[in-house]
């Protein structure tokens, strides 16, 4: 009985998967397969690389030169020429060395000369200090340089001659010489009113090569005034309280 029932049950199965087979859609002979081919499609991003321009400014630096003008100016020194007088203002500069007369220097001679602009002598006190009036018969000769041909004498202290002005008059024969001294360098008072020296005071004074001579010395103004003559006339010794400008005129710059 239950082989007739297995038979019965696979003749079943059998018949129903024939059932199945009928009821199914036949395939095609042809089977269209389309493939589709999908479109890739690749963007490539467009990258604009934007380079910025740097534009360099350069500076252009002027350099201005200023043009230095130097100036020289001109010096004109002026003769004076005289129909009998040679002069010129040329300030004397005493560069010798000496030893400057102190208190105690003493006496050392009377014996001046006027030899140039340069060379030349004048008359002091004796000693360093001394007024000039009290001292007029016991003066003695000073020179810019030692040892000047014809002079007996010391050798004014540096910086004594602040200018000298030499004339010279060979119609009447004489000679001089004007200008400025500096009164500190002799210890002088800047309250003398000075003096007058010639051949009477001091006596036995002198100067060399001429046969008579005055001098007058400031040093309240810091002037003096000195002429050597052949004639005695020419070299007044009467006006002593008149001063170097009255006297014998001259240049004192």
């Amino acid at each position: 009985m239950h082989s007739n029932l297995k038979i019965v049950l696979a003749a079943m199965l059998v018949a129903l998967i024939a059932t199945m087979a009928m009821a199914a859609p036949q395939p095609n002979t042809v089977q269209d397969v389309a493939h589709v081919n999908k479109k890739h499609t690749t963007t490539t991003k467009k990258h604009t690389t934007t380079t910025k321009k740097h534009t360099t400014t350069t500076k252009k630096h002027t350099t201005t030169t200023k043009k230095h003008t130097t100036t020289t100016k001109k010096h004109t020194t002026t003769t004076t020429a005289h129909t009998t007088t040679k002069a010129t203002t040329k300030a004397t500069t005493t560069t010798a060395p000496t030893a400057t007369p102190t208190s105690g220097s003493g006496k050392a001679g009377q014996t001046g000369v006027i030899l140039s602009q340069t060379d030349f002598c004048i008359f002091l006190p004796p000693k360093f200090g001394g007024d000039i009036a009290a001292n007029e018969d016991r003066a003695v000769a000073f020179c810019t340089k030692p040892n000047l041909p014809g002079a007996n004498a010391q050798v004014l202290p540096a910086g004594f001659i602040k200018s000298a002005h030499f004339v010279t008059n060979t119609q009447k024969g004489y000679v001089q010489v004007t200008g400025l001294f500096d009164r500190t360098k002799y210890g002088l008072s800047a309250k003398d009113g000075g003096g007058q020296y010639d051949m009477r005071a001091p006596v036995g004074a002198l100067c060399s090569g001429y046969k008579s001579f005055v001098q007058l010395t400031e040093p309240d103004t810091q002037m003096y005034c000195i002429r050597c003559c052949q004639n005695k006339a020419d070299c007044p010794v009467n006006k002593s309280t008149y001063g170097c400008e009255k006297v014998l005129g001259g240049d004192y710059s």
